[in-house]
């Protein structure tokens, strides 16, 4: 099967990207809100599990399951030439998505972004934390243009 848009459960919006993994596994990408899952996000089970270990507070406060029992939390897009977004607040009443864009490492500045477990090897871009905007949970696609991922 290929991919897919859907209605996604979470929002109700029709930008739910749904990519085939195998027969059984399906990855689900929602454009609306900015919420991911997968065919595996379920309470009970080892990813699960594993997730609620390495997420942020927030993104665990996030949390929504569906009326199928599948878990979805917000994505974290972070891309090294284009910027970053993901959601940032003190709670899941009080939240938004931000968005970092990426700049150019300075030559004289490359020492102070080694790249972890590459000696000698230096990150070329790092997020610009002062181009930090928030966005509103509904305008997740519009923090993706503002890092130009999607056009404005």
């Amino acid at each position: 099967m290929a991919d897919r848009l859907e209605i996604c459960p979470r929002c109700g919006s029709d930008a739910a990207y749904v990519t085939e993994v195998n027969q059984d596994i399906n990855n689900y990408f929602c454009y609306g809100c900015g919420f991911q899952s997968n065919s595996l996000m379920r309470e009970g089970e080892l990813i699960m599990e594993e997730q609620m270990e390495i997420l942020p507070e927030l993104y665990k406060d996030l949390k929504h399951e569906d009326e199928n029992g599948q878990v979805w939390f917000p994505s974290t897009v972070n891309l090294p030439k284009k910027g970053m977004v993901f959601a940032n607040g003190a709670n899941s009443k009080n939240w938004k998505w931000a968005a970092v864009k990426s700049v150019k490492v300075k030559e004289e500045e490359k020492e102070k972004y080694p790249i972890p477990g590459k000696k000698g090897k230096f990150y070329e871009n790092r997020m610009d934390m002062t181009t930090m905007k928030m966005f509103e949970e509904r305008d997740f696609i519009d923090a993706l243009s503002y890092i130009k991922v999607l056009p404005e």
